[in-house]
């Protein structure tokens, strides 16, 4: 590491380490291990000179390794690269850090859950639904949240068990599950009723009252969440989530 402080509130040495093994592990096991350390460098939101620098290398050699004109790199050259990612991180407070963490320590792949927060106190879902320009379909039987999990819909159904689902839920059902990359709703909805409790509010990310699931109003009214639907751009809402956390 380059002579920065690298203290991470609320991010355990070994939660660290941990996620520093999962992107190595991913890097070094991909096809295109370029392709992939330019995934994990965007994700991060660390540009090429940034993590030349604190690797004290020029920002063409990152490049070059990312397009794949330089050979593939070894696990020396991978575990540097990894560790400039998380130290440039933690320079600028963490934030990627802790929440890769909070994934990698649910149990999850962050191509499954793309953000899982606990509040510091609860929040009125009507403030949720109105930070992420959502809209009501059905006013459920709670009216706030403690936290939120945003979950790809289509990675979630097709790759986790019914207790890996249960596990969205983080520390309380308490919480909003937000559904990405949805055309219907007809999926994570009937998805939910295998599942207890259920949480105290849904949205579904990707579609509008016109073409969202006809019977999607009245699962939810059974079950007693409030369910609401979203348009807004992927990034920008998980841009306005993180921020809520």
């Amino acid at each position: 590491m380059c002579g920065h402080d690298r203290g991470v509130v609320a991010v355990s040495e070994r939660a660290r380490a941990e996620l520093a093994n999962r992107i190595a592990g991913e890097i070094t096991l991909s096809a295109e291990p370029g392709a992939t350390i330019r995934k994990w460098r965007t994700d991060f939101d660390i540009s090429q000179t940034d993590l030349a620098a604190e690797l004290d290398v020029s920002a063409s050699v990152i490049s070059d390794y990312e397009s794949g004109r330089r050979e593939s790199p070894g696990i020396g050259v991978v575990s540097r690269i990894v560790t400039g990612l998380l130290a440039v991180d933690a320079d600028r407070g963490g934030a990627h850090i802790r929440h890769h963490a909070r994934i990698l320590s649910a149990g999850f792949e962050s191509d499954i859950v793309e953000d899982l927060r606990e509040y510091p106190t609860t929040m009125p879902i009507a403030a949720l639904i109105d930070a992420i320009d959502a809209t009501v379909i059905t006013t459920g039987e709670h009216t706030a949240i403690s936290g939120h999990t945003v979950i790809n819909s289509i990675e979630a159904i097709t790759r986790l068990s019914s207790e890996e689902f249960y596990r969205l839920y983080g520390q309380s059902t308490s919480r909003a599950l937000i559904f990405t990359g949805v055309t219907r709703g007809e999926s994570p909805l009937v998805a939910l009723r295998v599942v207890t409790p259920t949480p105290h509010a849904v949205v579904l990310h990707g579609v509008d009252r016109e073409t969202l699931w006809p019977h999607a109003a009245a699962l939810a009214a059974i079950d007693g969440y409030t369910l609401a639907v979203a348009t807004t751009p992927t990034d920008t809402m998980l841009e306005t989530l993180r921020a809520l956390g």
